[in-house]
Order: structure tokens, then C-alpha cells, then sequence
């Protein structure tokens, strides 16, 4: 007779609590309260502050009206007041809805409408959009954000975000989700083909993939994080919630510009940072003479597109340490991470680029990553050459998007998280990102990732950016085109950058033609393919 392992054996409040990374911030401002946690301009402000600023802003939201599962929005830059409503806003049982910066008034308005946002947090830089916001949804409580660093403006709200927090309470007893399953923040998608879709996250699923970012680093107690990415985007993938579990320091940064980059850095002793590839690229660029002084490894994490691994190996000829990670919106930012292993150190600089511009393997709090058939949904050969689409499953994937269960059933589909980004796996369990789904290139029958001709553009010294796309062809339905952007005072033709593909890529790979000049770009440094696109009219190739 088996054990009964479970009667008179279940939760109770001494043996089980909802996961949160509400936690993280408690514990940082009981054991390092004095610890440095906000450095902004002339603003330093250590972890006990910063907790009663989060628990005034949650018990001042409360007192405005907003309660459990009321939607809050913030349209903020990498500010103190963003890092606190990271915590505050979710304390006061309320959905954190952290919108992109750099959107349209009607992308905007439809993200507030369909959240149902009841109070917009507004810096002044964003004054006008805030009053137009206002203006078209009555019912939206703006609140007036005066950043130390940002533009003084005429008042468009009759409340201010420092009178908010007087009104709080510093010492706000706020409570745990009653379910680690209970919404913490509300994301929205892109919208490139169709209305925006809302991510939505989970108090469990931030608190572990907070953690995980942790673990892909070995990221130590107190490490100096400068804010080169978007907090806007996944909830700056987690990181605010990271660094709190660290009791580590949030060096704000408004605007990205590299020469303030490598100041911050020399100034505050910057341990760490994340980037997409065009922010790395503008680092690895830059005069060698901007970053003189930092003589410790600072170490980046790179996201958001394929890097290539020509930037990768510039970032390392300057002393930095790079580790890639992947992953999309849906799974709270990066799940997969390129873990580097020792045998790595042994190759030439060039090789373990290449090893290290993989998408890698799972986070360690997530449990699968996988490259499968989408029809069969069977494992493709890990030989590197049998294409498949990436998917994820486990604790550090999103409830779902709002108002939208068809869609949501779509991405679950077969028990997995479909990704839409085709990629093929290593012997050695490593994936490799190929392309978009719609990003490949079918010329004549075969198949062309467009990742793989931007990388051997990257390798050519002169080129800054580079993207690939199809464009109509008569005789093949569709070849490869390339728009490139090249560095500053750098000279090439279209035949010269052509010649060096060929001897890089196999004849059919070669893009036909190559269109100069600058790239549009997201708000968070992506390439707009389907501009691109637009501009060329690919949606009108033949099928062959």
C-alpha cells in the first residue's frame, strides 16, 4: 500500500503564497533599504523611499476609485515614476497597461478603449497626445507626470503624480493576488496587420521570469542596470521586477544616445544592460574615445531581432560581454537564452560570434522550447538544415490576449505557444532563428531566409543596417532585395556590396537589387519589414 501523500496535507497560508514579484521590492527595502535603488539626473533615492513611493502610489490610486482588475495606463519614458508604477500599480490589485511612447493618437486611444483603462499616468512630453487621449475619452483620470529631466509644460490634468503620492499612504498594508493567476499587466502587440492584440501577463509568470533573468546572467546582489531599453516593452522584459530581487540600481535613461550611454556608465559603474540590435550597433559604433575609462566587463543582453554576428563580434572587441536572448511579447519578453559554454572560448572571434548569435535554449523557468512541424507537431531533425516553427510552453507564457479567445485559442493551439518565427535546431539543442514566417523568400521553388542574407550584408565593414525582403519577379514569382543603411561618411555601390555577397551565399541567395538609405524603424529599434514591403509591392509576387 502506497503512502497517502495528500489528505490533511494541503495549502494553507504557513505553507503556500501566490507568487508576486511584489515580494521583490518588500524584501529589497527590508534588508538593503539603504542601498541605492533610482539614479535620474541629479535624483538618487534608496530602496525604503522608493517602496513608500510604490505604496503611496497604490493607496492613492485607490482612493481615486481604481481597484482589483481596474486597468491603469502609463505613458512614460524610462523614468523613477515608470520603475514605481511597476510596482504600485499592480500593489493596488490594479492592471498595469505600460503603452508605447512613440505610437499614434488613434493606435493609442484604441489600446486605452479596449483595455478600459481608467487613469492614464501621462509624462509631459506627451502633453498634447494626453489632452487628445483625454479629450476623446471622458472618462479617463489623467495624471500630470513632471519628470526632473522632462520638458516643463502648461498643467493638462488637474491632478500632479508627486500630489497622488501625498495623498498615499507610505505605510499601505497592500495584499498579494489572491491567485498567482490574477493579471498583473496588459501589453499590446504591434497591430502591423490588423488591430493591436492585449497580452495578457500573470503575477506567476512575472515573479519567475524575473528570476530567470537572474539565472540566464548570474546576475549579482546590487548590480548597476542603465536603462537602455524601453520600459514600455514587455515591462522592460521584466527587468524592473529583476533588479528589485537584487536590490540592484535603475539607472533611468529618457532618450537613448550613446556618448550619455557610455557617461552613465562611467559615472555609476554600469554592470548591466539590454538592448535590441540597433541599440548595441550605435554602442559598437561610436568613438572608441566615448567609452575611455570603463574598464570593467559591462554585460549586455541583446533582443528583439536575429543579431548578426558581426555586431556581436564588435561588441566584444570592446570589452563587453554579450548574451543573446529570445523570445516575443507572448512570453513576457525573452524565454530562450544563448547559454555559452566553455569549449566556446576556444574558437576564433568570428566563430563564436556565430554560436553566440543563436537563439539558444529554454530559460531556465520555462519549461520547453521547441522547433516543430506547425501541421504534424512532431520535432523537426536538430541537423540545423530542417526548418519548423519555434514554441514555447510552460510557466512563463501569457494568459492570453483580450477580448479575443479565438486568437488565443490560435496561439495554444496543440498545447504549445506558436510563435509564427520558423528557426531549426543544432545537434548540440541549440535553436537558430531562420525567419517570420512571412519573411521567407520563396524564389523558383526554393526557400531564401531573409536573416541569413541580412547577416552576410552585416559582415561588409561599410553597412550599418540591413533588411532583406522579397520582391516581384516574373520569371522566379519572387527574389531577394536588400535595403541597406550605411555607416556615417561610408561609400559603396550596389554592384561592390552585391560582388561580396557572392562570395558568401550561394548564387540564388544574392539579393537582386539594393535600394540605399535609412530604414524605417519600431519604436524599440525593429526593422518595419512591412514598410518595406509596401514600398516594393512583395504582396503582389507570383507563386511558381
Amino acid at each position: 500500500m502506497t503512502p497517502d501523500f495528500n489528505t490533511g496535507l494541503g495549502k494553507n497560508s504557513a505553507n503556500y503564497a501566490a507568487l508576486t514579484p511584489l515580494d521583490y521590492i518588500a524584501r529589497a527595502a527590508e534588508v538593503y533599504g539603504n542601498r541605492l535603488a533610482i539614479a535620474h539626473g541629479g535624483v538618487r533615492q534608496n530602496w525604503r523611499d522608493t517602496y513608500a513611493r510604490t505604496r503611496r502610489l497604490a493607496s492613492g490610486l485607490m482612493k481615486l476609485g481604481v481597484g482589483v482588475g481596474d486597468t491603469v495606463a502609463v505613458m512614460l519614458p524610462n523614468t523613477p515614476a515608470m520603475v514605481e508604477a511597476s510596482f504600485g500599480v499592480p500593489m493596488a490589485g490594479a492592471v498595469l497597461n505600460a503603452l508605447n511612447i512613440r505610437l499614434d493618437l488613434a493606435s493609442l486611444t484604441f489600446m486605452l478603449r479596449h483595455g478600459q483603462a481608467k487613469v492614464l499616468l501621462a509624462d509631459t512630453e506627451f502633453a498634447e497626445l494626453a489632452r487628445q487621449m483625454a479629450a476623446q475619452i471622458p472618462e479617463l483620470r489623467v495624471i500630470q507626470v513632471n519628470d526632473v529631466l522632462g520638458p516643463q509644460v502648461a498643467p493638462f490634468a488637474e491632478l500632479d503624480y508627486e500630489s497622488l503620492l501625498a495623498s498615499g499612504d507610505p505605510d499601505y498594508a497592500w495584499q498579494p493576488p489572491a491567485d498567482e493567476w490574477d493579471a498583473i499587466a496588459l501589453n499590446y502587440t504591434s497591430g502591423t496587420t490588423g488591430d493591436p492584440k492585449g497580452v495578457v501577463y500573470h503575477h506567476r509568470g512575472a515573479a519567475l521570469n524575473a528570476l530567470s533573468n537572474i539565472l540566464e546572467w548570474d546576475m549579482p546582489r546590487h548590480a548597476v542596470y542603465l536603462w537602455t531599453l524601453p520600459m514600455f516593452h514587455c515591462n522592460g522584459w521584466c527587468f524592473p521586477w529583476t533588479i528589485a530581487a537584487r536590490a540592484g540600481v535603475n539607472v533611468c535613461l529618457r532618450k537613448f544616445e550613446p556618448k550619455l550611454v557610455f557617461d552613465l556608465m562611467r559615472e555609476l559603474r554600469v554592470t548591466h544592460y539590454c538592448a535590441a540590435p540597433i541599440v548595441h550597433a550605435g554602442l559598437a559604433n561610436a568613438p572608441a574615445a566615448w567609452r575611455e575609462g570603463i574598464d570593467w566587463t559591462v554585460r549586455g543582453m541583446v533582443a528583439g531581432a536575429p543579431p548578426p554576428a558581426a555586431m556581436v563580434a564588435r561588441i566584444e572587441e570592446m570589452g563587453f560581454d554579450l548574451i543573446h536572448s529570445y523570445g516575443l511579447t507572448e512570453v513576457y519578453g525573452p524565454a530562450a537564452i544563448c547559454a555559452e559554454q566553455e569549449e566556446w572560448a576556444w574558437l576564433s572571434p568570428e566563430e563564436r560570434a556565430v554560436m553566440k548569435s543563436r537563439q539558444g535554449v529554454r530559460y531556465h523557468l520555462q519549461s520547453e522550447v521547441a522547433v516543430l512541424d506547425p501541421e504534424t507537431m512532431l520535432p523537426v531533425a536538430a541537423d540545423g538544415e530542417q526548418v519548423g516553427e519555434i514554441m514555447f510552453r510552460g510557466n512563463i507564457c501569457m494568459k492570453g490576449y483580450l477580448k479575443n479567445e479565438k486568437a488565443t485559442q490560435d496561439a495554444f493551439a496543440g498545447g504549445w505557444f506558436h510563435t509564427g518565427d520558423l528557426g531549426v535546431r543544432y545537434p548540440d539543442g541549440y535553436i537558430k532563428l531562420k525567419d517570420r514566417s512571412k519573411d521567407i523568400i520563396i524564389s523558383g521553388g526554393e526557400n531564401i531566409s531573409s536573416v541569413e542574407v541580412e547577416d552576410a550584408l552585416y559582415h561588409h565593414p561599410q553597412v550599418l543596417a540591413a533588411a532583406v525582403i522579397a520582391q516581384p519577379d516574373e520569371k522566379w514569382g519572387e527574389t531577394p532585395c536588400a535595403f541597406v543603411e550605411l555607416r556615417e561618411g561610408a561609400s559603396v555601390t550596389e554592384a561592390e556590396l552585391i560582388a561580396f555577397c557572392k562570395t558568401n551565399l550561394a548564387g540564388f541567395k544574392v539579393p537582386k537589387a539594393i535600394y540605399f538609405g535609412p530604414l524605417p524603424r519600431t519604436s524599440t529599434g525593429k526593422i518595419q519589414k512591412f514598410e518595406l514591403r509596401k514600398r516594393m509591392q512583395s504582396d503582389k509576387a507570383i507563386d511558381v
